[in-house]
């Protein structure tokens, strides 16, 4: 590796882009070689960065993107080459997003609210090989991975799975994929409030506290 960080910038916000890409031509020893507008284009820019010699030390990568997400094209990356480094740069702290990242390979995850000398130090963290989590993300993801752990301790809660109503399990699907309350009251043609009595009662009927260990759950069930 050269002391020059050669940067993948993957993010479909242009105006944002443009803005990453002024911070970084302002900083010493970081160089912006190739942009992606998608998941698919930055996996394919990826490939094609390796292939003329001049392959990024790390990607940052956007979560919410059309064609493939920030953490599709990260798994995709990932597999591909082990020695990725990609760095999760997003406006959600969600933690289904920051568990799916990880999941994914990325080996930072930050707010786009961070101060730039912050996003600086986390890249250099990360080029060096060292993951990096914002705190406040991390005390998030550890709360929820004891609360998902006792989750998965108590197996015969999932039986509760076949109390569901038809509607309630098609509602349960699209919370494991993160969808809002408005985003399925679209798909399903509900009023929003429906969603919501609906919501409230999938979490009674399973005995847990939110959505995010519903979604768990469905995923553990393979629902989806």
């Amino acid at each position: 590796m050269t002391d020059l960080i050669r940067i993948l910038l993957c993010e479909d916000q242009t105006l944002m882009r443009l803005g990453l890409r002024t911070i970084f031509e302002l900083e010493p020893g970081f160089q912006i070689v190739g942009e992606a507008a998608d998941g698919e284009e930055a996996v394919s820019q990826y490939g094609k960065l390796h292939t003329q010699g001049d392959g990024p030390d790390i990607v940052l990568m956007d979560i919410q993107m059309p064609r493939l997400s920030g953490v599709q094209a990260t798994a995709l990356l990932t597999t591909s080459d082990p020695a990725a480094r990609v760095i999760i740069l997003t406006t959600f702290d969600y933690e289904d997003y920051v568990f799916e990242a990880i999941k994914a390979g990325a080996m930072g995850y930050l707010l786009k609210d961070v101060p730039a000398t912050e996003l600086m130090a986390t890249i250099r963290q990360v080029y060096a090989g060292e993951p990096s989590i914002q705190p406040r993300i991390a005390y998030k993801l550890l709360l929820e991975f004891g609360r998902n752990s006792r989750v998965a301790a108590e197996p015969a809660r999932s039986t509760h799975l076949e109390q569901l109503s038809p509607r309630e399990i098609e509602i349960l699907k699209l919370l494991a994929e993160g969808a809002s309350n408005r985003k399925i009251a679209e798909q399903l043609v509900l009023a929003e409030g429906t969603v919501k009595n609906h919501v409230s009662n999938i979490l009674s009927k399973l005995h847990i506290e939110n959505r995010t260990q519903a979604a768990y759950l469905a995923r553990e069930r393979k629902l989806f």
